[in-house]
């Protein structure tokens, strides 16, 4: 004889469950929110209609259950679980501990739980993942650092990270990265700094370089551009002479 309801019964996935009395007052249903489910989705429904229920899964042999656990637990129940053997559980941690509490985390051997804490890791404590190994933890360090402590990161040895930089530095501060080795770093730059510091950058080897920097360069200055080997430089080097004799 089949359970009236998937689920239920002796073989089923509510026997010897310890919510009977959740399933009773419908705060639980076989199949949609359930607990004792390999779903995610089932797992989570149960915990948010019943978060008093999340702390005793905490030490719970399945991953994905701990992991949602501490979506609903309380905060200090989920502190020993900084150090889970499971990095979408250390990640959940991460997500749920104040910013201020992250910095025992910006160790964590996973570079995903890494780059979350760098995402929310409070501003003042962020300069030490300035060197994570991770080039991509740098990134969003890079993203969220306070301007003053920004030009620490101009030298990293990653191009991603140092566009970053170079995209977020003050126009005045632009200049230490004007000899950048990357044309695509150096190009950023000729966009942003300031029009008398990127006169330089107008005999730049790389012509998308020069472009940028006639752009940008004092008027006077995009005189030398007229000789460009470039079309596209000189072109823009003309335009820009000629606007200045337009009345």
């Amino acid at each position: 004889m089949r359970d009236p309801v998937p689920g239920l019964g002796q073989h089923g996935l509510c026997a010897n469950c310890p919510h009977t009395g959740l399933l009773e007052a419908k705060r639980c249903e076989p199949g949609d929110a359930c607990v004792r489910a390999h779903s995610g989705r089932q797992i989570d429904r149960f915990l948010r209609a019943n978060p008093d229920q999340a702390e005793r899964y905490l030490k719970d042999g399945f991953w994905e259950r701990r992991a949602i656990a501490v979506r609903y637990a309380p905060v200090d129940a989920i502190l020993p679980l900084q150090h889970d053997s499971d990095e979408v559980v250390r990640r959940a941690v991460v997500m749920r501990l104040p910013p201020t509490e992250l910095k025992t985390m910006s160790k964590d051997p996973d570079r995903e739980v890494r780059i979350t804490v760098a995402q929310r890791i409070a501003p003042e404590l962020l300069l030490p993942m300035a060197s994570d190994p991770d080039y991509m933890v740098r990134v969003v360090v890079a993203r969220r650092m306070s301007h003053g402590k920004l030009p620490k990161m101009a030298n990293d040895p990653e191009r991603e990270v140092r566009k970053t930089v170079a995209q977020r530095l003050p126009a005045f501060a632009l200049a230490r990265m004007l000899n950048d080795p990357e044309p695509e770093v150096r190009r950023i730059v000729a966009e942003r700094c300031l029009p008398e510091d990127v006169v330089v950058l107008l005999e730049d080897p790389d012509w998308l370089v020069r472009l940028a920097a006639v752009q940008n360069a004092p008027r006077d200055s995009v005189r030398i551009a007229l000789q460009d080997p470039e079309p596209d430089v000189r072109h823009l080097a003309w335009q820009r002479l000629a606007e200045a004799e337009t009345p």
